[in-house]
């Protein structure tokens, strides 16, 4: 069963590159006291996630920052080197973006794409959320082979 609107984010973690090396951020801390824009993609490197859906956020960043949002996440069930280096490529420097590398987060929001038959295996649906204080108060869910609501364009038009 998928997460709802009014449900409370579930216990996890997910990865970021920090100067360091991968850091491990808990899913509770992180969205404890803020406002936070979360959207999934299928897979880094992929047409639509690379042409479309990261990029919107990338132009739109300060138009959401304006609309009360305190840190917007891109999520993706890609290892944390992955990751780091498609949003390096995609001058995401304002985002957080971050790794589900076993889709363990991923499969507890009961977001979870299997997609197998593209030899992709278990990755992220496509989706944006706005969540605050550990609460999911939107959520933006495309159907599998979609891209329209979870846009940086559409949410800014909801917000």
């Amino acid at each position: 069963m998928s997460i709802l609107v009014g449900d409370m984010l579930p216990h996890g973690s997910f990865q970021v590159m920090g100067e360091d090396g991968p850091e491990t951020i808990d899913v509770t801390e992180f969205f404890t006291g803020k406002t936070v824009l979360m959207f999934a993609v299928p897979g880094a490197y992929t047409p639509t996630c690379s042409t479309s859906h990261l990029p919107s956020f990338v132009v739109h960043f300060d138009a959401l920052k304006e609309k009360g949002i305190d840190d917007i996440i891109c999520l993706s069930v890609n290892d944390v080197f992955v990751m780091d280096a498609w949003g390096k490529a995609n001058n995401a420097d304002n985002l957080i973006v971050a790794s589900d590398g076993l889709a363990e987060l991923t499969c507890s929001l009961g977001l979870e794409l299997d997609i197998s038959a593209a030899k992709m295996g278990i990755r992220s649906r496509r989706y944006a959320m706005l969540v605050t204080n550990g609460i999911v108060q939107q959520l933006w869910l495309d159907e599998p082979g979609e891209y329209k609501v979870s846009s940086a364009e559409y949410v800014l038009s909801q917000l």
